[in-house]
């Protein structure tokens, strides 16, 4: 039958055909080179604009940060007796050194950015590599983005291929910002390091970032959500961290440094004493690991994971009974797991602060850098007071995982049908914080608990009770930071991730250097962790603990009220 317009025998003209559909049989669709080459690219750019916005912000801050120490150290030890002085207070105490890093040569300039620059970026480093990868890999392909691009012309192996080198672009960036902060601050005559030096240390500064970013894409392939591979990426950087913590303890276990890619990075020496062997074992493994992801990515189907994951149990119906029990559920693998590694972490500090009063010529260094925080007292006391400051940054840690779970509920759709049912808006978030504030505590309590049984192990006659109260001290902070990632994730839901860990890289980076060198108040003062009193070299302050908490509970209340007027935001 012939189609006509209406009033009118003429046929109605029809449209041609798209490219290839109606065709003669055996004619294939010829596609343009250059929309292949376009199609072929579309993945890794993606990420890379991804990667690249945050490896960019990054580097700004490492860049500024490494300028920022370097022109403090030369400012504030101007002489070469001041600078043995510092040497003397900290080159030869083992808590420290397992804290950050064994200390050389910290009389000089390359020997003081080693220990201190190095030991401290390299954790910054190696959080932010693994939950950007993480993100942009498995997060991705959790909430379906994935299934669209991989539609196109490109394989799972090479899609997998162009977003780590998407990554390795993001790392560029960082690496290309820290690079400028360094090499500008190392003109100064002050410091006179060399562009050449200035750049090796950098690419060491950002080693842990790229290791990281590789060992997040192969968790990606193994876990089936984004937030089991930023887990199991996590371990991974616990354990490195713990072996590498327990070589610098002891010159008798140095050894083990080997056994750690953190002791590797260590191991490099950029500016006193190179070690290419070092270097080498870093670059091959991050060869390694990024073969086997992009493997992996090839030998499993879309949103399937490399490691068997249960498809059916018997019913288990507990605590399906309301939002909270829900939230309850959902979280108590993730809760238990966070507070093993704090009891292991606060048992390892707590068994090496007797240890760290061995050599006492230093001890008037030690605590005047401690006194800049407000601490006092015994070497053993400081020392632990120090140690809770990593303990507060763990437990904030935990804090931040929690928010961006409760924003993971709501990006993969999970909150509808919870919303569908009589469950208000409101109830729902505050009952989700109230486990967030819960866990919080608890890693308090728990890290005095575990600090004061390694401690007691030694004979450091530190009391159960004054641990105790230190543990709690170290939680404020991270009720401050479920409020603001409250507030965040009312007003700004997709940021609430990169707000929350940005901040408290900036908080722990500010705390840990205003500890050893001079820094301007307005500074410290951006950072929560600086609010803090490193008890036990101290007695808590309530005052200020009573402030923090109230502007956390603030917070989660002007949260909850963003949230109730805002509609859903899927990922």
């Amino acid at each position: 039958m012939t189609d006509t317009a209406r009033g009118s025998d003429r046929p109605i003209p029809s449209a041609p055909p798209p490219d290839g559909i109606g065709a003669p049989a055996g004619t294939a669709r010829q596609v343009p080179v250059a929309a292949r080459r376009r199609h072929g690219a579309v993945i890794g750019a993606l990420v890379l604009r991804r990667a690249g916005r945050s490896g960019a912000l990054w580097g700004l801050i490492f860049g500024a940060f490494v300028a920022a120490q370097l022109l403090a150290y030369a400012a504030t030890y101007r002489t070469q007796s001041a600078r043995d002085g510092l040497a003397g207070a900290y080159g030869n105490n083992a808590g420290l050194d397992a804290l950050l890093g064994q200390a050389r040569a910290i009389n000089t300039t390359a020997g003081y950015a080693e220990w201190r620059l190095l030991g401290v970026l390299s954790i910054v480093g190696a959080i932010w590599g693994l939950l950007t990868s993480t993100r942009l890999i498995r997060g991705d392909e959790e909430s379906g983005r994935s299934d669209l691009l991989l539609c196109g012309p490109t394989t799972r192996r090479r899609a997998a291929g162009q977003a780590m080198a998407g990554l390795a672009g993001g790392l560029m960036a960082l690496f290309a910002l820290t690079a400028t902060g360094m090499a500008l601050a190392g003109r100064s005559h002050a410091i006179g390091l060399s562009v050449q030096r200035s750049l090796f240390f950098s690419a060491t500064l950002v080693a842990s970032a790229a290791l990281f970013l590789a060992v997040g894409a192969l968790t990606s392939q193994l876990a089936s959500t984004r937030r089991h591979a930023a887990a199991l990426a996590g371990t991974i950087f616990g354990v490195a961290f713990a072996v590498r913590m327990t070589a610098d303890s002891d010159a008798r276990l140095s050894w083990l440094i080997w056994m750690s890619p953190l002791g590797w990075i260590e191991r490099i020496r950029a500016l006193t004493d190179p070690d290419p062997l070092a270097l080498l074992a870093v670059v091959a493994l991050v060869a390694v690991l990024g073969g086997a992801a992009a493997y992996l990515a090839g030998a499993r189907d879309v949103g399937a994971a490399s490691l068997p994951a249960r498809t059916a149990s018997r019913p288990r119906p507990r605590l399906l009974g309301g939002p909270a029990g829900l939230g309850l559920r959902l979280t108590r693998a993730t809760a238990i797991g966070w507070l093993s590694g704090v009891t292991a972490l606060s048992v390892l500090m707590g068994s090496l602060a007797r240890g760290s009063t061995q050599d006492v010529t230093g001890s008037v260094g030690i605590r005047a850098s401690v006194g800049r925080l407000g601490g006092n007292g015994g070497l053993v006391d400081v020392y632990l007071g120090l140690a809770f400051l990593v303990v507060a940054l763990v437990i904030t840690l935990v804090a931040a995982g929690q928010m961006t779970a409760i924003r993971d509920e709501e990006a993969q759709g999970r909150l509808e049908n919870l919303l569908a049912r009589p469950v208000g808006r409101g109830s729902w978030l505050a009952g989700r914080l109230g486990l967030c504030v819960l866990l919080v505590v608890i890693s308090g309590v728990v890290a005095g608990l575990g600090t004061w049984a390694g401690a007691a192990l030694q004979h450091s006659g530190v009391s159960l009770g004054t641990l105790l109260l230190a543990g709690l001290n170290a939680a404020p902070p991270a009720l401050f930071l479920v409020g603001l990632g409250a507030i965040v994730f009312g007003a700004w839901p997709r940021r609430t991730s990169a707000v929350i860990y940005s901040y408290l890289a900036w908080s722990f980076l500010v705390e840990f250097f205003g500890a050893i060198v001079r820094t301007d108040h307005w500074i410290m003062d951006t950072s929560i962790i600086f609010h803090m009193v490193p008890a036990p070299a101290a007695g808590p302050d309530w005052a200020s603990v009573a402030v923090i908490a109230g502007l956390g509970a603030a917070g989660a209340v002007a949260g909850v009220a963003l949230f109730r007027r805002r509609d859903l935001a899927a990922a």
